[in-house]
């Protein structure tokens, strides 16, 4: 696919085409969840480069440079589908699978292996890593919270539900355990909030 010009005017009245050539309201439930995964592989866009800058150990930037490139290919292909109007097809058409929800189930069980368990909720942080990945956690919860809705209005695939859920999964655990390869403090939340000091 070649892509020779950036603008064609096309969408200046608010509407744009699927992939199929329906057309639709640049406000529907469809193009907002595609654009919301869009947004959430920008945001694993910024985590990589996070990971890729130094003071990153050596195992977390190679394990997590191939764990993100995956996910933002997976992402480009659930983009790609949600964008295709319901019940066309293509040649090469990109798919979502349960084997692709079964290899972040393992890399989430994998991870988990070097991880106390939680006894609390823990504030989304640490450091600069695990902190991004935390952000592309809750935008991912509501790329989920978006294709719910969606399937209630038209035909969808349910593995790019399940995709969804499993990845916002995943991201937490992939900031869990950046966080404790890093040596970084993990913040739990406090229920009873201490005295702040007077001024």
């Amino acid at each position: 696919m070649r892509i020779s010009k950036v603008y064609t005017r096309t969408g200046d009245a608010g509407r744009t085409r699927l992939a199929g050539g329906q057309e639709v309201w640049k406000d529907s439930v469809r193009v907002e969840a595609y654009g919301t995964v869009d947004e959430l592989n920008s945001m694993l866009g910024l985590a990589r480069v996070s990971n890729g800058q130094a003071g990153t150990s050596a195992e977390i930037s190679e394990d997590m440079g191939k764990i993100l490139k995956w996910t933002q290919n997976k992402l480009f292909d659930l983009g790609g589908i949600l964008a295709t109007a319901p019940g066309e097809s293509f040649p090469n058409m990109p798919t979502v699978t349960t084997e692709d929800v079964a290899h972040l189930e393992n890399l989430i069980d994998e991870c988990q292996k070097d991880l106390a368990p939680l006894k609390e909720f823990i504030l989304p942080g640490g450091g600069e890593l695990a902190a991004l990945l935390h952000v592309a956690r809750t935008i991912c919860r509501r790329a989920e919270r978006l294709c719910v809705t969606l399937s209630r209005e038209e035909p969808i695939e349910r593995e790019l539900v399940v995709f969804l859920n499993r990845l916002s999964d995943a991201l937490f655990v992939f900031a869990r355990w950046v966080t404790n390869k890093q040596g970084e403090a993990e913040f739990l939340w406090e229920r009873e909030q201490p005295t702040l000091p007077k001024s």
